[in-house]
């Protein structure tokens, strides 16, 4: 037999004996493609898993649309990163606005109007929350509740976790006897759980806090400032967040060079719960529960107020 002879049968006994490799089920990579498409990892991961289980022989061309996918995903981490960096100071804010009406009791016991905003930018290094509210109600042609609260937090990341945090805040409430009250405070937040469906931080520092009472006494107060933060998003569409601060007041008596004596002097504790349903596109209701307390009102005041809201909430 001639040499090309005995190499064309080699060949074709080869071709025999190890059959090509089957390409990828069009049903299989359409499932992958699908889950790509979706943006959501744990899916895309769960399904190359099933694709892998059920198409051992296939397991080169999965790896590579795995790879490809991850590729895509570095990118645009990185651009997301750099356009981060380069952002200035008025671009890549996000935020939500908030309108509907309350119910009080406490100090007033009525229904009113209520509305919000909420700002934040995240940055690299940094982040910065604004937030603001004002709750109004009259009865009989009087005004029975005229709230204002404006709050500027700006945070420094030392890490994933651990962050700086400054923050100037002014409230107005004549009706728990104050028309001006003002709060500078500045610590260290850290977050304790931080996943994609919980987050929980914590937050402390000193604070200073001058209050203009309604009588026209104004009082200057060293303070420690206590806050936490938690959110849970129970479903895609549902969403429970708990925000709890408390601002520990004390009269500053006397200082010398290694010795401070003080005398506590007020305590005011805000908490409030809420439950986000989203509707349609930007557009969720909000349920949500406040209870603010003051240890030391003035005289003939109460120390516990609650609000029940009921609201629309648009994302922007």
């Amino acid at each position: 037999m001639s040499r090309p002879a005995i190499a064309t049968a080699i060949l074709a006994a080869a071709s025999i004996s190890t059959p090509a490799s089957a390409a990828l089920p069009d049903p299989v990579k359409a499932m992958i493609d699908a889950a790509i498409a979706s943006g959501n990892n744990q899916d895309v991961l769960a399904i190359v898993k099933i694709a892998k289980a059920t198409n051992p022989d296939d397991q080169a061309e999965i790896d590579a649309l795995l790879a490809e996918y991850n590729n895509k995903r570095a990118e645009q981490a990185a651009a997301a990163l750099l356009e981060k960096q380069e952002a200035g100071l008025f671009a890549n804010w996000e935020g939500q606005g908030e309108l509907g009406g309350f119910r009080s009791t406490g100090n007033t016991r009525n229904l009113g109007v209520t509305g919000g905003i909420k700002l934040v930018k995240d940055a690299v290094k940094w982040r910065m929350n604004f937030k603001a509210r004002a709750d109004y109600e009259t009865n009989g042609g009087k005004t029975t509740r005229d709230q204002l609260s404006a709050t500027l937090e700006p945070n420094y990341k030392f890490n994933k976790r651990l962050y700086a945090y400054g923050l100037a805040q002014f409230e107005r409430d004549r009706f728990q006897g104050f028309s001006a009250r003002y709060t500078l405070s500045g610590g260290l937040g850290y977050e304790l759980v931080s996943t994609d469906d919980i987050r929980l931080s914590i937050k402390a520092g000193p604070a200073i806090r001058v209050t203009d009472f309604a009588g026209g006494d104004t009082k200057s107060s060293l303070a420690a400032l206590v806050g936490l933060d938690f959110d849970w998003k129970i479903t895609d569409h549902l969403k429970f967040s708990q925000d709890a601060g408390g601002t520990y007041a004390s009269d500053a008596q006397g200082f010398t060079s290694a010795v401070a004596v003080i005398d506590s002097d007020n305590t005011t504790f805000t908490a409030t719960s809420a439950l986000d349903a989203k509707l349609i596109g930007s557009l969720s209701t909000r349920l949500s529960y406040t209870i603010e307390h003051e240890t030391n009102p003035q005289a003939g005041r109460a120390k516990t107020d609650t609000l029940s809201r009921a609201s629309l909430v648009y994302d922007f």
